[in-house]
């Protein structure tokens, strides 16, 4: 089996008082999978329970070591799961609020994209002549 892209969703999000690198980084995935529809898994490619689907999470936030891995690939809600996180996103200053954060003054900003790729059976239509596509759909290619 082979891996094909099928989608890719970006999404952004802050933790504007704690400085909380896994809020902010689960907040961005949550907001990718929040604007990403994968129909075509299920209409298309016939995937009713979508076996065969990967998601890989890549994701930015200042401190990356401050990042509970385990949380933000909890908040991916299908398929099997894996990610990477980088040093990126953004520290601007905010505003210390004592009640949330004593002594906190910054907002921390996560960037995160989420590329779903399905398993296929890696042989191409035009090759051996059929009418289905590598996904084992009957669409045709433009």
């Amino acid at each position: 089996m082979t891996m094909e892209r099928f989608a890719i969703e970006l999404g952004y999000a802050a933790d504007l008082h704690g400085e909380d690198m896994t809020k902010a980084a689960v907040r961005a995935v949550r907001d990718a999978v929040s604007r990403v529809c994968l129909c075509g898994i299920v209409e298309i490619c016939g995937r009713d329970r979508f076996q065969g689907v990967h998601v890989h999470a890549d994701v930015a936030v200042p401190d990356p070591e401050g990042v509970d891995r385990e949380a933000v690939l909890a908040s991916i809600p299908i398929g099997e799961t894996t990610l990477t996180v980088t040093s990126g996103g953004l520290r601007v200053p905010g505003i210390e609020v004592p009640c949330f954060a004593p002594g906190v003054r910054s907002i921390v900003v996560a960037c995160a994209a989420l590329t779903v790729s399905i398993e296929t059976d890696g042989v191409d239509a035009q090759e051996n002549g059929s009418s289905k596509s590598a996904c084992g759909c009957a669409a045709k290619a433009i």
